[in-house]
């Protein structure tokens, strides 16, 4: 008898690529194209990734450049960056639209990793959601006779092992954030 643990490596998966993407946008001392994957536009009636109105690039460790396609919608990009909160500078010039990032103060790079740190616990109590669940499984499938107690605790051992890496592989995404942040 084998316990299918796809569900579970999915779901851990998942809990992987949210914290990927909640790290990103988190601030660290240089320009990140990811810090401005949440901001959408209003183009031509509907609201789209900011990403998909025009060409982004880094100038600089503290520079973005957006190249619109229509030049027509920079206002518009101008004045949701600006409503976005992130901190930054935004000008307007020939070429499109310039975002500077000012550099971090020791008061907001310790807010950032505390905020970091928050979404690292987060993703852990996702995983342990998601281990009980599939605790849960394997003693209702035990309990219909579908395996012995030993398979039971074997596949324990094993689901515990995978949490483990998890947590592992999540810590160390945590870290080197911080070490972005600090760096």
């Amino acid at each position: 008898m084998i316990y299918n643990f796809t569900p579970l490596k999915t779901s851990v998966k998942d809990v992987e690529e949210w914290l990927k993407k909640e790290n990103a946008q988190i601030r660290t001392g240089r320009a990140s194209i990811g810090l401005l994957d949440f901001i959408r536009v209003d183009s031509y009636g509907s609201l789209v990734p900011l990403n998909q109105v025009g060409n982004m690039s880094t100038e600089d460790p503290r520079t973005i450049r957006i190249s619109p396609w229509d030049s027509s919608q920079i206002k518009e990009i101008e004045k949701v960056l600006v409503a976005s909160n992130l901190g930054v500078s935004v000008a307007v010039d020939d070429r499109g639209i310039r975002v500077s990032f000012p550099p971090l103060t020791t008061e907001r790079r310790d807010e950032f990793i505390k905020l970091a740190k928050t979404k690292l616990e987060q993703a852990k109590i996702s995983l342990r959601k998601h281990r009980d669940e599939t605790w849960e499984a394997i003693q209702a499938k035990e309990k219909e006779g579908g395996m012995s107690e030993d398979e039971k605790f074997r596949f324990k051992t094993e689901m515990e092992k995978i949490i483990q890496d998890t947590v592992k592989t999540l810590e160390a995404m945590c870290k080197k954030k911080e070490e972005e942040i600090t760096g």
